[in-house]
């Protein structure tokens, strides 16, 4: 054999996994989750294929010892509008914590795609995650903002809400959202985050509130491609907790089946990560939050997380908002008590395009607020009016004074959709007295590390410029 023949060989065997993987039949090539029952030591993998006769397999490797994980489901999507595919969910498990580890998918014994990734932290070592709301819109700013969050290597990456724009259907998902944040290459289109870092949502009024499968059959994805913990509140009023659809009995049963036991359950949820307690929840309109179940919910899930250092918070619609978009929606003031009891140290919101912080404050809200309806037909709900009394920290700068005496509100909906009033921000008079900065022109991701009992938060534009900072220390 000659040497060219030999170099030629030699490169073609490398290539071999790359042909296989060019030669597969993912519609979603595999990202991760943290799964239906999130613990320290595992993660979900999940992927998306119209194949309907192969073998597929998943292994992992910490080091180049490759164990089979033989634990998987599958869920079967058979709606109208889109060609039937099934999603396939793997739990990878035994991870050590911070390490980083191999994953490969195997199709009819061939290794069909490959990865690596890093395995949740633990309570005692440092991680960052970034925050970033209101996100598949397909614009540039948002490919430039996940090549930043790519290079920013968090470890996990949170969304409030408003996944994919308009309607939450899986046609906008497979547009707007997969080839931007997995993608196979960082360029400007987009990076393979979701492959190598986690992500968790809250619902959106864009997820969510498209609710007629008749109109729309392919709605309400959220629940086909997240996997979530299914921890949330059981309640004897369904409607005042999460969102119903109307359709007709064959769209009906689509739904359900493709949705799996992700339907309703997984629009509320707390997950633990490192030394954090995160509560996740959902903010729209048909949630009722004068409901004594849900606010109960919240309050034992909070006082559950003593152990953890910090607890954050993430929901779509903000209640502290200084844009001049939204305004209304206050109905999210009313959770403020529960959240100061239960010691929360920052609330993450989306749903306004922009970047605001709050002072630390603290809120005592008059009763139960004033329902507000409008829209075309005068019957939609728009929201809350939440008066009452707010007290603000206004010594707290994150820099010398980097003790805050309240709970930090961060709207961080700059993520990709057209900006909300960036007139605003270099207007400070027509900023509410709670906010503290406002930034809305240009598009922005929250970037936030933790070590132990310190904590920096960055806000970091499109084009890589830091215009907010402050550190909180405990």
């Amino acid at each position: 054999m000659t040497k060219n023949f030999k170099r030629i060989a030699i490169i073609f065997l490398l290539l071999l996994p790359c042909i296989a993987q060019s030669q597969n039949s993912f519609l979603v090539k595999p990202y991760l989750q943290v799964g239906y029952e999130a613990n320290a030591s595992s993660l979900a993998l999940l992927w998306h294929t119209s194949d309907t006769t192969s073998k597929w397999e998943v292994e992992v490797a910490s080091n180049e010892n490759w164990i089979k994980s033989n634990n998987y489901s599958v869920n079967h999507v058979n709606v109208k509008n889109v060609n039937p595919f099934s999603v396939y969910h793997a739990n990878l498990t035994n991870l050590e914590s911070g390490k980083v580890f191999k994953y490969r998918v195997l199709q009819d014994n061939k290794i069909v795609f490959a990865s690596e990734a890093n395995a949740p932290k633990s309570a005692s070592q440092s991680y960052s995650f970034v925050a970033i709301g209101d996100i598949g819109a397909e614009k540039l700013d948002q490919k430039k903002l996940a090549n930043i969050a790519y290079s920013l290597n968090p470890d996990l990456v949170a969304v409030p809400g408003d996944i994919v724009y308009d309607n939450g259907l899986v046609s906008e998902y497979t547009k707007k959202f997969w080839p931007i944040y997995n993608a196979d290459i960082a360029d400007s289109n987009g990076a393979p985050l979701m492959r190598k870092i986690p992500f968790i949502a809250a619902v959106g009024n864009h997820d969510a509130d498209n609710n007629d499968l008749d109109r729309y059959p392919d709605a309400l994805a959220y629940y086909y491609f997240w996997a979530q913990p299914l921890n949330g509140p059981r309640v004897a009023d369904f409607s005042n907790a999460y969102p119903t659809f109307k359709s007709n009995e064959t769209n009906k049963n689509a739904f359900l089946t493709a949705a799996g036991k992700a339907y309703p359950v997984m629009n509320h949820f707390s997950y633990d990560y490192g030394n954090a307690h995160w509560l996740v929840i959902d903010a729209d309109t048909y949630v009722d939050w004068t409901n004594k179940e849900l606010l109960d919910w919240v309050k034992q899930d909070l006082q559950n997380a003593s152990n953890a250092t910090w607890r954050f918070v993430m929901y779509h619609h903000p209640g502290f908002n200084s844009s001049r978009e939204h305004f209304e929606q206050q109905q999210m003031r009313l959770l403020s008590p529960v959240f100061e009891a239960g010691k929360v140290d920052i609330v993450f919101n989306g749903h306004v395009h922009n970047y605001q912080r709050s002072y630390p404050l603290t809120f005592v809200p008059d009763r139960k607020g004033t329902l507000l309806v409008g829209g075309k037909d005068n019957k939609s709900l728009r929201g809350r009016v939440v008066n009452g009394k707010w007290t603000l920290d206004k010594t707290f700068d994150g820099v010398k004074n980097k003790k805050p005496k309240g709970v930090i509100y961060i709207v961080t909906g700059a993520g990709g959709a057209d900006l909300y009033n960036p007139e605003q921000t270099n207007d400070p008079d027509s900023w509410q007295k709670f906010t503290a900065k406002f930034f809305s022109t240009a598009h922005s991701l929250s970037f936030v590390q933790v070590n132990g009992k310190n904590l920096k938060l960055q806000q970091i534009t499109s084009e890589e410029k830091v215009v907010d900072s402050f550190e909180i220390v405990k």
